[in-house]
């Protein structure tokens, strides 16, 4: 089991006071005051790549600011088991197939290896991320655990539907970013509905000056002074990078000086990557205005450059648990056209501070729009930034934590349910 370590204290619970004003921080200082010394245990399964590792490491700082113990544990696996588990994802989110008996034993092997492992680490409460680990409840302690679901499971295959609700059931709350993400045969009871955040204080979300991202690019070989189209993701058939390229193609007839860039994160516990990567190179062919970046872990400064200097930010999703890459675009004044579908709606508001888009016509059409609309793009922008202050920094994911985590500590009375305004 990996225990990851969090260092730095910019983003502790005063830092926020110019973003949020006072009432906010002190209703989370009141908030944490009984929780001082509280053993939090995050258990996930990558340390690096995708929204759950992203959002950790300010999580767990702002936490520390309060006097509460937070501990990253990282689950172990091989390529077989996340093999696995990636199906089971797949599954999630209404892929048409099947888990044979080998790879569910594969799976509840490697979770109860995990749980006895995660046993030994004394907690007051257990937070499991994700269908990954979410089979060790079992072999957890008397103490109180949630299960915190980042993906989008309106759809769900019937069969790995089952398969994960069996396991999930026995925890004692349930965490989805959406309310249509929680099927209608939970406890309703457990369900909570708490959207994801992003960390303002991060190297990735820091204001970066154009100068410096022009030189942060030009690295690549890109030109820094003509139009940039950039999603950023993993490679994955969810993300429809395909659709991208396509959406691209259509727009540079009248933009013919348009550059499209793919920066994707290769996830620890994402065998699909590579096969997906190889494709788009494939697809994309000789085509010298279109980069294909990949990295396991893209530099936050990098990642901060594009989504500051591009032109348009697109994350053309066929399915979203919430979209973190789209939070942190918005957060820099970047409407984003984006797939209408699910947290995704959540963030943005159709022609207020971004585009909701259902083909990869529609995507084209909107980059041609804020392409040919640079003062409408500065004010959907603005919008888009103050969206983001509002409803999705790292303090108020954390204030609605620590009302769950009050209920299920004792320290209030219990609730049925809990939403995110």
């Amino acid at each position: 089991m990996e225990k990851v370590t969090v260092e730095g204290t910019v983003g502790s619970v005063e830092d926020y006071i110019s973003l949020v004003g006072p009432e906010l921080v002190e209703e989370v200082k009141e908030l944490a005051r009984p929780l001082k010394g509280a053993r939090i245990i995050l258990l996930n399964s990558t340390a690096v790549g995708g929204g759950v590792a992203e959002m950790f490491p300010g999580f767990i700082r702002l936490l520390h600011s309060l006097g509460i113990e937070v501990t990253w544990l990282v689950m172990p696996g091989n390529r077989q088991f996340f093999a696995v588990t990636k199906k089971i994802h797949n599954g999630l989110q209404g892929a048409d197939i099947s888990l044979t008996e080998a790879e569910r034993s594969i799976y509840s092997r490697q979770n109860e290896i995990t749980g006895k492992e995660l046993a030994q680490y004394a907690a007051d409460l257990y937070e499991i991320h994700d269908p990954q680990p979410a089979g060790v409840y079992p072999y957890l302690s008397d103490r109180p655990a949630l299960w915190r679901c980042h993906i989008d499971s309106s759809t769900a295959n019937p069969e790995f539907w089952e398969f994960i609700r069996e396991r999930i059931e026995p925890y004692d709350r349930l965490i989805f970013s959406m309310q249509e993400f929680a099927r209608k045969d939970l406890d309703s009871r457990k369900v909570v509905i708490i959207h994801p955040a992003i960390d303002p204080f991060s190297v990735k979300n820091r204001q970066m000056d154009q100068e410096t991202a022009k030189r942060t690019i030009a690295r690549y070989g890109i030109n820094p002074n003509a139009p940039l189209m950039t999603q950023i993701s993993r490679f994955d058939p969810w993300k429809d990078p395909v659709g991208v390229i396509e959406a691209y193609r259509l727009a540079r007839r009248r933009h013919p000086d348009l550059q499209l860039v793919l920066l994707g994160a290769m996830a620890d516990d994402d065998p699909e990557g590579p096969t997906i990567l190889a494709s788009l190179r494939q697809a994309v062919g000789n085509d010298q205005s279109v980069h294909i970046l990949a990295d396991t872990s893209p530099n936050d400064r990098e990642v901060n450059a594009f989504q500051t200097l591009s032109r348009v930010i697109v994350q053309k999703s066929l399915r979203e648990g919430f979209g973190l890459t789209v939070t942190e675009a918005l957060w820099k004044g970047q409407p984003v056209v984006a797939g209408n579908v699910g947290g995704i709606r959540a963030q943005i508001r159709n022609g207020q501070n971004g585009f909701l888009v259902d083909t990869v016509e529609e995507c084209a059409e909107r980059v041609e729009y804020l392409l040919d609309n640079p003062d409408q793009q500065r004010e959907l922008g603005r919008q888009a930034r103050e969206t983001v202050r509002q409803k999705f920094l790292m303090i108020r994911l954390v204030r609605d934590h620590l009302k769950l985590y009050r209920q299920l500590l004792g320290k209030q009375q219990l609730q049925p349910v809990m939403m995110t305004e």
